[in-house]
């Protein structure tokens, strides 16, 4: 009699999954030629409620316990965090692995796609064989707008080559610390820079076409403004932490970018792990939505941080309600999905959050994926492989690089003449592409060493001086190997780092650098070249140098440092940050009462 039940039950729906799909089918949402407004508004109708909270839900691809779990959820997302690969990191591993999962998602009677999300910060920086561009502090010396813009639709097209539609990026934090360790996601510490580089949007995003995807702003708001904090411990920390400003100067200095971006069609707004004045910021009701959303008239989707809303109280119940109520669209849950499904489920349920709250979140994510033509087109266009690290990505990457150095001193050494008999290259950074790429690249905090193809400084150097010229490395040289040679390049700086490691409250140089730089430059004439993702303090080293050129974290390109160096191309990078004296003056911004740095914000000399 048990059996008989069970049996009936099971018969019972599948006929009714039967009937959901054949009544899908025929559904208006899946006509292409209607109104995306109408796509939208059918879909929901046919929603249920658990149909609605799976859209709201994103899981992280490394924690998913089941891949039955996406077609039982319903997640309308799925995410790789930093590092986060296929056993095969190639495209054609990365399609595979998404096409599964998305086969899974499909198998849900409504048959609505999932959007996978990367963090593609500086090209499509997780996979192995992407084109590495400059970080976005390198991007806001070069003052290019257009060229940025041609480097958000290659990324574009890289991401798209292996089934991500979603790219969280760009970051269009205006940092105003450099001790804090995502400096070099900011494109300068004014403004201007990031409003003017909301450009990468229009690259992503396109017309939503085949070779886009969506972007996001992020993150929302304040997160370069945040305060120097000390714990009980002692460790300082600038990280999610607590932006203590006005009003006024958060309109002034750290939404602009976010206005830009808006008007620029931006599909989704990242909601910041940081607090407004003691505030979290994704607890915060008049910035998601009085601000964001009515103000200034945002229509895409608002998505949380990584397990950012678990920050808001130790109560999981609590912080579901108070995320949502404040206007997050959907939630980045990678450790704990079946919670979150659960908390939310209840909190409707018990009346706590509204239904047209939930609605409000689902359309604005529909929206999305049926601009994206996923429903469509949901499984990856293979035909795009050969995009991802393609020459001419990579020569634009070239390019970026040319525009983003910054010349800060030069005693007319510079440029390097390429029939120069002997070049000693010296310093930490000369020969390591790791360094050179910086954070968010394979991994989350990146690593030093040969872990992505290109070309490091040093080979740059050796492809371009003349077939006579003898080029020597020597990592930290002694006074004795440096004597001999005609002209030293040293190159040095800082290792890579991420969000939260990189917080650093001594930006001198090493003690091997240091010393290169003295051993070299006191030998020779000598050009010292900057590696890092912020400004670093070397006043006491400047004497010694002939010449100094930032060269930030250039990427995978590194051929781009020597067409300016050997003069192929002049210096045209200009300071998108201000470099200070000491350590003692941070943070020093442009237009403050007491204002004498070592180079001033926009400064930038040509030969």
């Amino acid at each position: 009699m048990l059996l008989k039940s069970r049996a009936t039950q099971l018969l019972t729906a599948l006929l009714l999954t039967s009937t959901v799909s054949a009544q899908a089918q025929q559904a208006p949402y899946l006509d292409p030629k209607l109104p995306v407004e109408e796509r939208v508004k059918d879909l929901l109708s046919r929603m249920t409620l658990e149909d609605k909270v799976g859209q709201m839900t994103q899981a992280e691809r490394g924690n998913i316990k089941n891949l039955d779990d996406i077609g039982f959820y319903g997640f309308g997302s799925i995410l790789s965090g930093g590092g986060s690969v296929p056993g095969e990191n190639t495209p054609e591993g990365w399609a595979n692995m998404i096409d599964a999962f998305q086969r899974k998602a499909l198998e849900a009677p409504l048959k609505i796609p999932m959007l996978y999300g990367i963090d593609a910060v500086h090209g499509h920086n997780n996979v192995y064989g992407a084109t590495i561009f400059p970080h976005n502090l390198g991007l806001g010396a070069t003052r290019n707008p257009e060229l940025v813009r041609k480097i958000g639709q290659a990324t574009a097209a890289e991401v798209y080559a292996t089934g991500i539609r979603w790219n969280f990026a760009p970051c269009v934090c205006v940092a105003r610390d450099e001790r804090w360790g995502r400096t070099y996601e900011s494109y300068g510490e004014d403004p201007e820079i990031a409003t003017a580089m909301t450009t990468i949007i229009e690259g992503m995003q396109g017309d939503y076409g085949k070779g886009t995807v969506l972007a996001t702003a992020k993150h929302f708001v304040a997160d370069g403004g945040t305060l120097l904090d000390s714990s009980t411990t002692g460790n300082y920390s600038l990280d999610q932490g607590d932006a203590r400003i006005t009003e006024e100067e958060l309109r002034k200095v750290h939404l602009p970018p976010y206005k830009a971006a808006i008007e620029k069609g931006v599909g989704s707004v990242m909601a910041s792990f940081s607090s407004w004045n003691g505030l979290k910021l994704h607890a915060h009701k008049y910035l998601l939505t009085d601000v964001l959303k009515n103000e200034l008239g945002f229509k895409g989707f608002v998505i949380s941080d990584w397990a950012g809303i678990d920050q808001i109280s130790p109560d999981p119940a609590r912080n579901v309600r108070e995320a949502i109520n404040a206007g997050v669209d959907m939630v980045m849950e990678p450790n704990n999905y079946a919670r979150f499904v659960d908390n939310l489920t209840a909190e409707i349920k018990n009346g706590n959050i509204p239904m047209s709250r939930i609605d409000d979140a689902v359309s604005r994510i529909l929206t999305q994926k049926f601009k994206l033509g996923l429903f469509e087109q949901p499984f990856t266009d293979r035909s795009y492989f050969d995009q991802l690290g393609s020459q001419e990505h990579r020569d634009l990457a070239r390019q970026a690089v040319r525009e983003s150095l910054v010349l800060l001193k030069n005693e007319g050494v510079l440029p390097i003449k390429k029939d120069t008999p002997k070049i000693l290259v010296a310093g930490s950074n000369a020969d390591d592409i790791g360094n050179q790429a910086g954070g968010w690249t394979i991994s989350w905090q990146g690593k030093s060493g040969d872990i992505i193809p290109g070309t490091t400084i040093l080979q740059g150097i050796k492809n371009t001086v003349s077939a006579n010229t003898k080029v020597d490395y020597v990592k930290w040289p002694e006074a004795d190997e440096a004597k001999g040679y005609d002209f030293g390049v040293v190159v040095v700086g800082e290792r890579p780092y991420a969000e939260g490691q990189g917080d650093k409250m001594d930006l001198g140089l090493g003690d091997g650098d240091r010393r290169a730089i003295q051993n070299v430059c006191s030998a020779m004439k000598c050009v010292v070249v900057v590696v890092s993702g912020r400004p670093m303090i070397l006043t006491d080293d400047l004497p010694r140098m002939n010449a100094l050129v930032a060269a930030w974290l250039p990427g995978s390109e590194g051929q781009g440092v020597a067409d300016v160096l050997f003069g192929d191309h002049n210096f045209t990078g200009k300071l998108p940050i201000t470099w200070p004296r000491s350590m003692d003056q941070l943070p020093i911004n442009v237009g403050d009462a007491k204002y004498d740095p070592l180079f001033a914000y926009g400064f930038g000399l040509k030969y």
